[in-house]
């Protein structure tokens, strides 16, 4: 596995759009606009991982989730659970692909992302 994405929720896209590109040095990769659901925009640094920031009407600011680069998502989570991961959402899918949830000892979430 390796880190795709680090998740964080946004109260104002545009403020933190500027913050994370005039101050980090991060470019906008690609922006998604979903209507009433929300906003995304993907920013690139260096190296592969991106951030992935969010702004929508049901979830808190703050550090969402760290997303993972899996193969297969259906054998990544059948394997973490013989492990005794918790799965705190089963693979479904998505734009990109498919996603599942994992939640560490501490709470953190941690998204399990196959690619299409």
């Amino acid at each position: 596995m390796k880190v795709k994405y680090t998740t964080i929720i946004v109260k104002d896209m545009d403020e933190s759009i500027k913050f994370y590109t005039d101050v980090l040095g991060f470019e906008i990769d690609s922006q998604y606009h979903l209507g009433p659901a929300g906003e995304i925009t993907l920013l690139k640094g260096e190296g592969e991982a991106m951030i992935e920031l969010i702004k929508n009407p049901e979830d808190e600011p703050g550090l969402f989730s760290i997303g993972m680069d899996v193969e297969d998502v259906h054998g990544t989570v059948t394997d973490l659970k013989a492990k005794g991961a918790k799965i705190i959402m089963e693979p479904v899918p998505i734009t990109v692909g498919l996603l599942a949830f994992i939640e560490d000892p501490s709470g953190a979430r941690i998204a399990l992302i196959q690619h299409n």
